[in-house]
C-alpha cells in the first residue's frame, strides 16, 4: 500500500493477501481523484443538482428560549437526498466506481440510511447492487428495506452473530473477496481498512465546509461547541472537519449509552471504559471486546450507532483530546427527539438525537453570547416503528394490529 493510513497508532489495512491488489486499485483511484480539481467539481455539481446541497443551518428559536444559555443551531443533513448525510459519501464513491470501471456495488447498513443511499446511487449510475444488513436491523428498519428493494437492490439479511452492523460488514467483505474484479464495496462509515476512513471523511467534509461558512455568515463568529453523534463516525468527521483547526471550537462526539454502563448494555467505545484497542474488520481502533479479542454484543435504541468499533481517526482525536466524547442513554435520546419534534417541528433520527440530547444538557450552562451547532445527521422517518414502540403510542399500536388482522383475513380469503 502506498500510504499506511495510520492516525497515530490507529488505522492501517489488515487485509487478506487476496484483497491487496483491490485496495491498491482503490487507493490509486482515490488519490488521483483528490488531486483532480475536475473530480471535486463533478462531485459538487452532482451533490447540488441531485442531492439538494448546500443544506441549511436552522436556529432552534423555541428551545433556545426554553433552555436558556447558548443559541442552538442545527446543520440540516436531514434535507440531503435520502434523508441523511449518507448520500455525501456514496455519491462520491459512485463516481470513483465509474472511474474504476466496476459494474456492481455492495454495502453494509445498520439503520438502513446507508443502504438506501447506496441503492439510490446504484439506480442513478446503473450499477447492480447488493446490501448486507443484520437480521435484527432488518426487522427494526423495515421502511428502509422496502425502499432499497424498490430501487432494485438485493437486501441480504445476515443471521450470524448479533445480527447487527458488525455482522453485515463481515458478510460484505466475504462477498468482495469473491467478486473483486467487477465489484466495489461502498463502505458506509469512516472505519475499515485504509483508504476507507480517510476517503469517507473526505467526502463527508462537505458538511463541515458548508457549516463553517454558514455559521460565520449567520452569526459573524464560530460556534463555541459542535455536537455530532458517533457510530462509526462519518457524520462526526464530516462536520468536525470544518472546525478541526479552530482550537477555540470544542468538538463533542456523542455515543450510544444504551441502557447504561456494562458490556453489552451500550455501544460507547470512547466515552466509557469498556473498550480496548484491537484489530478487527481490517483496521486498528477501540473495540468492545473481551480479553481474548472476541467482539461483544452492543445495544442502542438506534440501529446506526449499534456498532462495536469506531473510526480510527476519532480514536486518535480522542487520545489527543481534540474531541470530547460523551454518551447519551436510550431514554434521554427518545426524550430529546420528542422535545425537538414538539417544540421545533424537526424530526431528528434516533442517531442524531444522541447529539441533541447532549447539547440540550449542556446549553443552559453556557452564555447567551455563545452559539452551539448540532449536526442533524438524518431524519426519523425510518425510526417510526422503534419510536412508536419506545413511547408506547396506543394509536400506532392499534393501527399495526388492525393492519395485521386485515392482512391475515386477506391471506385466508386467498
Amino acid at each position: 500500500m502506498k500510504n499506511s493510513g495510520y492516525f497515530s497508532q490507529f488505522g492501517g489495512a489488515f487485509i487478506p493477501e487476496i484483497l491487496v491488489p483491490t485496495f491498491d486499485e482503490l487507493e490509486t483511484a482515490y488519490l488521483t481523484a483528490r488531486d483532480d480539481p475536475d473530480f471535486w467539481q463533478e462531485y459538487l455539481d452532482i451533490m447540488s443538482t441531485y442531492s439538494c446541497r448546500a443544506t441549511p443551518i436552522t436556529r432552534l428559536d423555541n428551545l433556545t428560549e426554553q433552555l436558556g444559555g447558548a443559541n442552538i443551531y442545527v446543520k440540516r443533513e436531514d434535507l440531503n437526498h435520502t434523508g441523511a448525510h449518507k448520500a455525501n459519501n456514496v455519491m462520491g464513491q459512485g463516481l470513483l466506481t465509474k472511474r474504476m470501471g466496476k459494474k456492481r456495488v455492495i454495502a453494509e447498513t445498520g439503520a438502513g440510511q446507508h443502504g438506501v443511499a447506496t441503492a439510490t446511487m446504484a439506480a442513478k449510475f446503473g450499477f447492480d447492487c447488493t446490501i448486507y444488513m443484520g437480521a435484527h436491523d432488518v426487522a427494526r428498519q423495515r421502511p428502509n428495506v422496502f425502499w432499497m428493494e424498490q430501487m432494485g437492490a438485493t437486501v441480504v439479511a445476515v443471521t450470524e452473530g448479533s445480527q447487527t452492523l458488525k455482522d453485515a460488514i463481515n458478510e460484505a467483505f466475504r462477498d468482495w473477496v469473491t467478486n473483486m474484479d467487477d465489484t466495489h464495496y461502498v463502505l458506509g462509515t469512516a472505519c475499515g481498512p485504509h483508504p476507507f476512513p480517510e476517503m469517507v471523511s473526505w467526502f463527508q467534509s462537505i458538511i463541515g465546509t458548508e457549516a463553517r461558512t454558514q455559521m460565520l455568515e449567520r452569526t459573524g463568529k464560530l460556534p463555541k461547541r459542535v455536537y455530532a453523534c458517533v457510530g462509526g463516525g462519518s457524520n462526526a468527521m464530516g462536520i468536525f472537519s470544518g472546525f478541526m483547526d479552530d482550537n477555540d471550537v470544542e468538538l463533542v462526539g456523542v455515543e450510544a449509552g444504551g441502557r447504561g454502563k456494562g458490556m453489552g448494555e451500550h455501544a460507547a467505545r470512547l466515552a466509557y471504559d469498556d473498550a480496548t484497542i484491537g484489530v478487527a474488520q481490517g483496521y486498528k481502533t477501540y473495540f468492545l471486546q473481551n480479553t481474548d479479542g472476541q467482539m461483544q454484543d452492543t445495544h442502542s435504541v438506534s440501529a446506526g450507532l449499534d456498532y462495536v468499533g469506531v473510526s480510527p481517526i476519532l480514536s486518535h482525536l480522542h487520545e489527543s483530546k481534540r474531541v470530547r466524547f460523551e454518551a447519551a442513554n436510550d431514554k434521554d435520546v427518545v426524550e430529546a427527539m420528542q422535545r425537538t419534534v414538539r417544540n421545533e417541528g424537526l424530526i431528528p433520527a434516533l442517531e442524531s438525537s444522541h447529539a441533541f440530547a447532549q447539547a440540550y444538557l449542556e446549553a443552559p450552562t453556557l452564555s447567551s453570547d455563545d452559539d452551539i451547532l448540532i449536526n442533524m445527521s438524518g431524519r426519523a422517518d425510518k425510526d417510526i416503528f422503534t419510536v412508536a414502540d419506545a413511547v408506547d403510542d396506543p394509536k400506532w399500536r392499534d393501527f399495526i394490529i388492525d393492519k395485521a388482522e386485515a392482512y391475515r383475513q386477506e391471506m385466508n380469503n386467498d
